[in-house]
């Protein structure tokens, strides 16, 4: 069973009628005790970084996720702010710590594109690595649906699953052990978003 974080932030139905679609068992999780029963834990997030941390913090779903994902070592995807929320801050509006369970930072893309539109929106191509998990299966370069205005730059270069070109190339998935996430959205991605969520399902 598939655990999606319900902390107020996030595009839950969209994601749930994917699962369903797969005949993937999930269910959204509005109590982080909850959380410890599950299989795996699915982080979306639309917003901005500050309010979902406080949000996190405040009914105590960060000490219940990184006690799952660190200790357990339960599998966890973060889906566009939900994979920014795994980083260890960011810089939107301030700057933000984050739950930290991978090293790396958030940063906007305004501070170093140009004669781009700001945010980043529609289909674009992911380059991914040959052994990823989540890409598994999947045509070379598949294409999917990103909105945002900040990307994480991971730290240790053996995290970076996949890559994509916005002006700059910028980190848009991450694999770590059993800690995932892609900036994009999957639950918007059509089939090759069906593809990665049932990918996850089957790790």
């Amino acid at each position: 069973m598939i655990g999606i974080v319900n902390y107020g932030m996030g595009n839950l139905a969209s994601v749930m009628n994917a699962f369903d679609y797969l005949g993937i068992k999930a269910r959204i999780i509005s109590n982080p005790t909850e959380l410890k029963n599950q299989d795996k834990i699915l982080l979306p997030g639309v917003g901005a970084f500050g309010r979902a941390m406080e949000n996190l913090n405040k009914t105590g779903f960060s000490e219940v996720i990184k006690e799952q994902v660190i200790e357990k070592k339960k599998p966890i995807l973060g889906i566009c702010l939900g994979m920014q929320l795994l980083m260890e801050s960011s810089t939107e509006h301030g700057l933000h710590k984050g739950l930290d369970i991978v090293k790396g930072r958030v940063l906007y893309f305004g501070d170093t594109i140009r004669n781009l539109t700001i945010p980043h929106v529609g289909w674009n191509e992911v380059e991914f690595g040959v052994n990823s998990k989540l890409f598994s299966e999947m045509p070379s370069n598949p294409t999917f649906y990103f909105v945002h205005s900040y990307y994480c730059e991971l730290t240790y270069q053996e995290n970076i699953a996949g890559i994509t070109d916005y002006g700059i190339l910028f980190h848009s998935v991450l694999e770590k052990e059993h800690i995932f996430g892609c900036q994009f959205h999957p639950e918007k991605s059509q089939k090759n978003g069906l593809s990665l969520f049932r990918n996850f399902n089957m790790l």
